[in-house]
């Protein structure tokens, strides 16, 4: 009877020492996988810049061609049409509504040969007298020198400094629910100081000067201080009923509350003499300029200048932090 063997252990195997030549290849195969690696890396980085550089290049390129190509009316300028400038929002210096803004538009579409009239179309609640003042000078002095009608179309509202501006054009046309007038001046603030006092806390104001903080809204206002603020409220307020008389003459009604700073509706504005009549802009160009065609010559910046001057308050605010950190490095 045959008997089964067992199997023989198996003897492990002692692995074979590597030579050198084997090694020195192996140290030339990582050494080039290495090189080969850094080199990409490098050649990636080296498209990376090249292509951030023409793209900046692409971009002010882009900037430079839309400023010098700001939008301006595309039209026949010796083809009758109503010249219409835009005053939206707050008048304020820097805004869309400013005085440098509106006045060069205005400039523009005077000079312009086939505009038969100007249309100010106002939506704004109101803003900053002086914007307001410079405007209605220009108004002023454009009519004389040019011969042309000036009409103030509303919308939604024309209050205060707006109704100070629509003041100087030749007839002020609404909507039956505008809301005309707020013939008035105002400064607020807040003031803390009892709120301070409750919670202990004391306010340590140095001032050269005995009136310099008298706007602190921590330091209690006096009799002396109020009396000043009001009367120079006051003489804006006279500035702002002397113009809106000039304006509009013999055409206001002698209403009390006429220059108390209430507003009213376009249907009543036309009763006080306020406004001259129910009309909105394609009423105005159709069957008062007897100009039907609108061309806008309200200046708005483009996305180039909008991208400027993101681009230079973002390198602002780095020049500033940079200034910021240099007492800190020294």
């Amino acid at each position: 009877m045959n008997e089964s063997l067992p199997p023989e252990p198996e003897v492990p195997q002692t692995p074979r020492p590597t030579t050198r030549i084997e090694t020195d290849a192996l140290e030339r195969a990582t050494f080039e996988k290495l090189m080969f690696a850094t080199l990409h890396e490098q050649r990636t980085a080296r498209r990376w810049r090249t292509f951030k550089s023409l793209a900046w290049l692409a971009f002010f390129v882009f900037l430079l061609w839309t400023l010098m190509h700001r939008g301006t009316p595309s039209t026949d300028k010796t083809a009758p049409h109503t010249a219409v400038i835009e005053i939206k929002g707050e008048i304020a210096s820097g805004g869309d509504a400013s005085a440098e803004a509106v006045v060069a538009a205005m400039r523009t579409a005077f000079e312009d040969s086939g505009a038969q009239a100007v249309v100010l179309l106002i939506n704004s609640p109101g803003g900053s007298p002086v914007q307001a003042g410079i405007i209605y000078d220009e108004v002023k002095r454009l009519r004389v020198k040019y011969k042309k009608p000036v009409y103030a179309v509303v919308e939604e509202s024309c209050a205060s400094a707006a109704y100070y501006i629509a003041a100087a054009t030749d007839r002020i046309f609404v909507d039956k629910a505008s809301i005309v007038g707020s013939i008035g001046v105002l400064m607020d603030g807040f003031g803390f100081t009892g709120l301070m006092e409750k919670l202990g806390v004391e306010r340590r104001l140095m001032t050269a000067g005995e009136n310099k903080g008298f706007l602190d809204p921590f330091s209690p206002q006096t009799d002396k201080h109020r009396a000043f603020a009001q009367s120079m409220l006051d003489q804006v307020h006279k500035q702002f009923i002397d113009a809106v008389k000039a304006g509009r003459g013999k055409r206001l009604k002698e209403v009390p509350e006429l220059f108390s700073g209430l507003f009213w509706t376009g249907q009543q504005a036309v009763e006080m003499g306020l406004a001259d009549q129910l009309g909105n802009l394609d009423f105005v160009a159709r069957e008062i300029v007897k100009a039907e065609d609108l061309v806008d010559y309200t200046r708005r910046d483009n996305v180039a200048e909008r991208l400027a001057k993101k681009f230079g308050a973002a390198i602002g605010e780095g020049a500033m932090h940079a200034l910021k950190a240099v007492p800190a490095l020294r």
